[in-house]
């Protein structure tokens, strides 16, 4: 699965676009990424709150979107959008970050595929071993923090809504400036 998906991110590079290869329970996926400027604001949100607190918390370690999250022993590769991570390894040879060194992975619900963040990557990403999950729904206005993986699931659920001072792990996420999609 590994050398079809490095395949595909080959060839996703010579493609216009911003393009995802990942591994699912049906084998390597490319998908063409489109998300919406909402979407990618809150994404920043996060990441630029995360960068100010982690410094104390994990100094050499930043919130970044782009990589691609690996684990070869259940067969799996996710690319989050926005994962917590060792800063040298964004200098590092391959596609993929091992698991074993995310911290945390956040994902906005796109409005066309939530079963996705709710569904295969609420049991994937447990099964990784990765010990914070955040989903943020802009459809709802509604965040869920998700925490001690056990299994292919998280024994912790913790729900919030925009507008909340939202912990996750030892560092805080400030949602009053999140915004709902189709709403101003």
């Amino acid at each position: 699965m590994r050398a079809i998906a490095e395949e595909l991110g080959a060839l996703a590079e010579r493609l216009q676009g911003a393009w995802s290869v990942e591994i699912g329970p049906s084998g390597p996926i490319l998908a063409m990424m489109c998300p919406s400027k909402r979407h990618e604001g809150t994404v920043r949100r996060i990441r630029n709150q995360l960068n100010e607190q982690l410094p104390t918390t994990h100094p050499g370690y930043v919130c970044e979107n782009g990589p691609e999250v690996e684990h070869p022993a259940i067969g799996r590769m996710r690319r989050p959008d926005a994962v917590v991570i060792p800063e040298s390894v964004l200098d590092e040879e391959g596609l993929a970050v091992d698991a074993t060194q995310v911290l945390a992975v956040v994902e906005i619900v796109s409005p066309s595929n939530p079963d996705n963040d709710y569904g295969e990557k609420l049991r994937e990403y447990p099964a990784m071993g990765i010990p914070r999950y955040m989903i943020v729904d802009p459809r709802t206005g509604t965040i869920e923090v998700h925490s001690a993986p056990c299994g292919n699931r998280y024994s912790e659920k913790d729900p919030y809504i925009f507008g909340d001072r939202v912990p996750f792990g030892p560092w805080a996420v400030d949602t009053s400036a999140f915004l709902r999609y189709g709403r101003d």
